[in-house]
């Protein structure tokens, strides 16, 4: 796979400080039942790579010592820790709001047999990836059967409250473009989403995020290897907004890789680069002691993907 981080490094985007944390985006495993080409973790069923026991229980203490108010929780596919229940509760027991970023087919994995019904129960967020509501386009991106099951996926958690009014169980779904394009305007193609998924197959949701694709890992390989990286980048350069530049998600996000070390948002991690441009390698731990609030952020290249159009971020598009 090709390494799109020499291609990164040379920017010219500004400069940017941290707001106060209130989000700790934790990733607890790159092990995954899906392989989906947008993914810029490079999950899948074969990956190892999960977060161990002390790191877990290190989580809840550092929610209580900086009074944070949201746990993210990604992966791979977060479900498929077998930590993943426990840590939940840990952190709903504390008032936080816990935030399951899901895809949907893992509820139908062996195991996960009563997921959607413990998800409901503590009263998850659900973010689920949906790159499409037409069959034909999500298995070209996801795998053959992947639509139908997350369909299925859908009806489950609708049947259980998530998306209904009124409920107060949130299921928002989530929009990667195909290829090497941004993401259209996301209040149009969620309307269009809310239209065909009710009409089609009687299921509702909250929101649409759409987000677009960055140049890393998988998918910023495979754009290395059709020749289209500089041409994507470029695309992402020209369409820079800097009013976006306020409400990008590392302002007041930490992200955790499933080691315990530090980036300043998802893609950093990924990418190798840790929080703030200090050099020094920042730990979990070491949020017991300071948020890092006011601290300089990383930059590089891929930071034109949250910035250009409309702006995109965990919770899509930052215009509205």
């Amino acid at each position: 796979m090709h390494d799109t981080l020499p291609l990164l490094q040379k920017t010219h985007f500004p400069p940017l400080r941290r707001k106060p944390l209130d989000t700790l985006q934790v990733n607890l495993g790159y092990l995954c039942n899906q392989s989906c080409l947008h993914c810029h973790v490079n999950a899948g069923p074969h990956r190892t790579e999960m977060m161990d026991a002390t790191m877990l229980d290190l989580i809840p203490q550092v929610l209580t010592a900086r009074g944070i108010k949201t746990l993210d929780l990604t992966g791979g596919a977060p479900e498929l820790h077998t930590g993943f229940k426990a840590l939940v509760q840990a952190a709903r027991a504390l008032g936080v709001r816990v935030i399951d970023r899901c895809n949907l087919t893992v509820l139908f994995e062996p195991g996960q047999e009563n997921l959607a019904e413990f998800l409901a129960a503590q009263r998850v967020d659900v973010v689920a990836s949906m790159p499409c509501y037409s069959a034909a386009n999500v298995d070209k991106q996801r795998g053959d059967g992947v639509f139908d099951k997350s369909i299925a996926g859908l009806q489950k958690l609708n049947a259980l409250g998530y998306g209904q009014p009124g409920s107060g169980l949130s299921l928002n779904l989530v929009y990667n473009p195909q290829g090497a394009a941004l993401p259209p305007e996301q209040q149009q193609l969620q309307a269009d989403y809310k239209r065909e998924l009710l009409k089609h197959f009687s299921v509702v949701f909250n929101d649409l995020f759409a987000l677009t694709n960055m140049p890393i890992q998988r998918f910023g390989s495979t754009l290395v290897s059709k020749g289209t990286f500089d041409t994507y980048m470029d695309l992402l350069k020209n369409s820079f907004q800097a009013n976006n530049l306020d409400g990008v998600m590392c302002r007041n996000m930490v992200s955790v890789d499933w080691q315990g070390w530090l980036s300043d948002c998802d893609f950093n991690q990924q990418l190798g680069l840790n929080l703030g441009t200090t050099g020094l390698r920042k730990h979990l731990r070491d949020l017991l002691k300071t948020d890092f609030d006011k601290q300089s952020i990383r930059v590089a290249g891929h930071c034109y993907g949250c910035t250009a159009g409309q702006g995109s971020s965990c919770g899509g598009a930052l215009e509205h």
